[in-house]
């Protein structure tokens, strides 16, 4: 007889996944990316057997749990479960599926909502980074319907806004990991970063490319891909992650002038499959680059004035646009990155897994 665990399916931002309490799913690590990567399908590049949805935006879980840290609401475990392997990877954190942290706990009864709107505090137990998330929850209910339209999700839906408190150094050991604001591997200027994801990034022009190649220009790109990969890892060392090869960090991504409007221009891998948009936090960090004096980004990108910067990171479906504000001491400090993001309840219920794996609970 097949193991029943209750979840709900949710949409956060521009990815999707089953939403999990933490009690109902095993303790140990081991047993539970057992059970995460049987939920999903994983390894099958197609994910039949699972709902995973054959792409990295669509093969995403979130765990949640109340939070147990003084002034924290809400503890939330990202899982990246890689499709064509038995690998799950909670390594870094997802802005996308935050959004749909709340919610969830709402839908849950971890939290209770308030007239109007609902502030939580939250804590990705990924890389010990919190954040303020506030949801609409008009008469104490949450609301998924509004006028709020993010690119890369059709229609639109009640706004979700997320002020991240400390990103820097997510997951490396400071903002700029190398020490320096732009490095050179095999010849290729790059900059290694990380204000909330580890990311690489790198001129378009200068590996031969626009910038404004389609999705499925940039994925049957071979030569490219082979050559970011080799990039990647090289990178890893350099940026003190070590052996990068099965993880799915850092980020590269390819920068170039904006041909929108916007203030710079990207097309992200995601490590190994060109992103349709771009993710909440590597958005978070490109927009860094894009205000420190000597990175890849400098000369490309187009910015407003002052020490609150609005920088639209355009990405193939879209734009992503975020808020910085500058430290008035020092310009190149990002004190605060604010966004909005949208998410929706999908589907209420339980998901099975194979009756083997009932031992792990």
């Amino acid at each position: 007889m097949q193991k029943s665990i209750p979840t709900l399916f949710m949409r956060g931002g521009t990815s999707r996944g089953p939403f999990f309490l933490a009690e109902d799913l095993p303790q140990d690590t081991a047993s539970r990316d057992q059970v995460l990567l049987a939920v999903m399908g994983s390894p099958d590049r197609r994910q039949i057997d699972g709902m995973g949805g054959a792409n990295p935006l669509t093969s995403k879980v979130g765990i949640v749990s109340k939070g147990t840290l003084p002034g924290v609401d809400l503890n939330f475990l990202f899982a990246q479960v890689v499709i064509d392997k038995a690998l799950v990877d909670t390594t870094p954190n997802c802005g996308n599926m935050l959004a749909a942290v709340v919610p969830f706990a709402i839908e849950r009864g971890l939290i209770p909502a308030q007239a109007g709107t609902t502030t939580v505090r939250v804590l990705t137990l990924n890389t010990d980074m919190q954040c303020d998330v506030t949801v609409q929850t008009p008469n104490g209910v949450i609301e998924y319907e509004g006028n709020a339209n993010i690119d890369g999700v059709p229609g639109t839906s009640a706004p979700i806004k997320i002020n991240f408190l400390d990103t820097a150094g997510s997951v490396c050991s400071s903002l700029l990991p190398t020490g320096k604001v732009l490095d050179v591997i095999d010849g290729l200027e790059i900059t290694c970063i990380d204000n909330g994801m580890p990311m690489v990034l790198f001129k378009a022009q200068d590996v031969g490319r626009t910038g404004s190649e389609t999705v499925a220009q940039m994925n049957a790109d071979t030569e490219l891909k082979a050559r970011i990969e080799v990039l990647r890892i090289k990178a890893g060392h350099l940026m003190g992650l070590g052996d990068v090869t099965n993880n799915t960090f850092p980020k590269m991504c390819l920068v170039a002038q904006p041909n929108a409007g916007g203030s710079i221009n990207t097309r992200c891998f995601i490590p190994h499959v060109c992103h349709d948009a771009i993710g909440v936090l590597a958005a978070v960090t490109v927009a860094t680059a894009c205000v420190m004096p000597g990175s890849v980004c400098e000369g490309i990108s187009k910015l407003n004035d002052g020490l609150t910067k609005t920088v639209s990171v355009e990405h193939p479906t879209g734009e992503f646009s975020v808020e910085l504000e500058l430290d008035p001491s020092n310009p190149q400090n990002v004190t605060q990155a604010a966004l909005l993001r949208t998410a929706r309840l999908i589907m209420r219920g339980e998901v099975m897994v194979p009756s083997h794996l009932a031992k792990l609970f």
